[in-house]
């Protein structure tokens, strides 16, 4: 594993506690960094702060904006400065033709993945113009870009997040703050548990590398699109899908 310079930097991470959020978290620190660990669940956002050491656990809903902001000033407090925001919480809502699904299942899923990632970074990005620096990478989906059938709210959400990182990233092109998205193909994680079988199986039948991706694959990406090294890409949308993508 090659190591990316993150040195002395501080990182959110949202849904840290677990899955694609932990495997970043544990790359960043890896790479010299700190990790605000940004969670609703207590019990594991405070297991991934003693698994990654340079860390701090600040519990929480994503949804709820005056919680974040007290997430924010908490986190201010603990490390003095917040130089990279990972948008990595979500959830699936489960699996059925659109005219099937709950419509408070469908409005529960935008809210978590494509709302809760608009509230934090509209609390955290000033913090970063006023530093003139910052890198925002979302963790969107390639159900994004291609629309999974029986997943339509998932799929709205994370084309959502795309089209909501394309606009930031042109708001924010002169500012020294970067932000980018990533398009995984499905990871195997604890959101396998929402999905049917069924749904699985169609999933891995669509990426000609004829598996899923890995989290430190991810998490690998992730680290670089947060580093200075990625100095000259802003807005941008970048696949990992074992070959899926069509575009």
């Amino acid at each position: 594993m090659n190591r990316i310079d993150l040195e002395g930097r501080v990182a959110i991470v949202t849904g840290a506690a677990r899955g694609i959020g932990l495997a970043i978290a544990k790359r960043i620190v890896a790479s010299g960094g700190a990790v605000a660990v940004w969670d609703m669940d207590r019990p594991a956002a405070e297991e991934a702060v003693r698994v990654l050491g340079r860390a701090s656990a600040h519990v929480l809903d994503l949804t709820d904006e005056a919680a974040i902001g007290a997430a924010l000033g908490a986190t201010q407090a603990a490390h003095r400065r917040i130089d990279i925001l990972v948008n990595n919480a979500g959830i699936t809502g489960g699996n059925a033709p659109s005219w099937e699904l709950p419509v408070a299942e469908w409005k529960r899923v935008v809210e978590v993945n494509l709302i809760a990632p608009y509230l934090v970074t509209r609390a955290v990005v000033p913090v970063m113009i006023a530093a003139g620096y910052g890198r925002v990478v979302n963790i969107a989906s390639i159900a994004g870009k291609e629309g999974n059938p029986n997943a339509s709210h998932y799929s709205a959400s994370k084309a959502g997040l795309i089209g909501f990182t394309k606009s930031l990233g042109k708001e924010l092109a002169k500012t020294g703050v970067l932000a980018n998205c990533i398009t995984p193909a499905a990871a195997e994680t604890d959101l396998f548990r929402q999905m049917t079988e069924q749904q699985i199986a169609w999933m891995r039948s669509k990426i000609p590398m004829d598996r899923f991706v890995t989290v430190e694959e991810i998490a690998a990406l992730a680290c670089w699109l947060s580093s200075e090294e990625c100095s000259f890409t802003t807005g941008g949308v970048f696949d990992i899908s074992g070959g899926r993508a069509t575009y």
